[in-house]
């Protein structure tokens, strides 16, 4: 046991000449002490991460200007079909690069810092919510084999680790491209993911599920993925995500 763990060891030294782990936001190669800590994060940005604070949506999480609201705009204006949901941090620059780096520049390792922050932040929302498995949200087949994975089913494999949570990546599949929702308006992006996901034939649905995914903006694609659940008999849909857009 020794032996191995003193192998394990060595070979990490090694990766870490060949590829030094870097900050995910804002590519500084770490320091020893950075290096030897649990997070991954450099000493600078771990003091200024925008996690999203209260006053926020009771629903989805967004953050609120205004105290005495209970519900952001999206929230109050359309019913959505997920039950409740929470996010990391505010969708800023800072975080918008580690997200871009993450799902388009193979930085698959920034799963693992990701899912600790969320584990740390939201693990007693996780366990209050009485999550039985964890599911992310499907990427197209052929957007998968063009990315080469799905960024949030590394998130959701690396926070079933950290939880105990058993996760089913294929339990929702995307059953027709879509255009990307970032290129649409409100409009256009509830009606560009309709009928775009279902449930694949033989999964036993569970009482409680968490949705994770990326960056939530409107929620329309957490609606849809909790649409397909709740068809399929889930009665409890909830998600996390790495980031979330400002509230009115």
């Amino acid at each position: 046991m020794q032996e191995k763990e003193a192998g394990g060891r060595k070979t990490k030294k090694i990766l870490d000449l060949l590829y030094p782990p870097v900050c995910p936001f804002c590519g500084k190669i770490l320091n020893g002490a950075e290096k030897s800590g649990e997070r991954g994060i450099c000493f600078s940005c771990s003091g200024k991460l925008p996690y999203v604070e209260e006053p926020c949506c009771m629903k989805c999480g967004k953050p609120l200007r205004e105290e005495e609201r209970e519900y952001c705009a999206d929230c109050a204006r359309h019913e959505l079909t997920f039950d409740q949901g929470r996010s990391l941090y505010l969708h800023t620059a800072l975080v918008q690069r580690a997200i871009y780096q993450f799902k388009f520049h193979n930085k698959r390792y920034y799963a693992e810092i990701l899912a600790r922050e969320m584990a740390s932040r939201y693990g007693k929302w996780i366990r209050r919510w009485g999550i039985e498995e964890i599911v992310p949200v499907p990427l197209h087949p052929s957007r998968k084999r063009t990315r080469g994975f799905n960024q949030a089913e590394l998130l959701a494999k690396a926070l079933g680790e950290l939880s105990g949570i058993p996760v089913e990546p294929k339990a929702v599949r995307r059953i027709r491209k879509t255009k990307y929702q970032k290129q649409l308006d409100d409009a256009g992006r509830r009606q560009n993911l309709k009928g775009a996901f279902s449930v694949v034939p033989g999964w036993k649905p569970k009482r409680c599920i968490l949705v994770v995914d990326d960056i939530y903006t409107t929620g329309n694609t957490i609606h849809r993925t909790a649409e397909a659940l709740k068809k399929a008999g889930v009665q409890k849909v909830y998600f996390l995500t790495i980031s979330i857009g400002q509230g009115l």
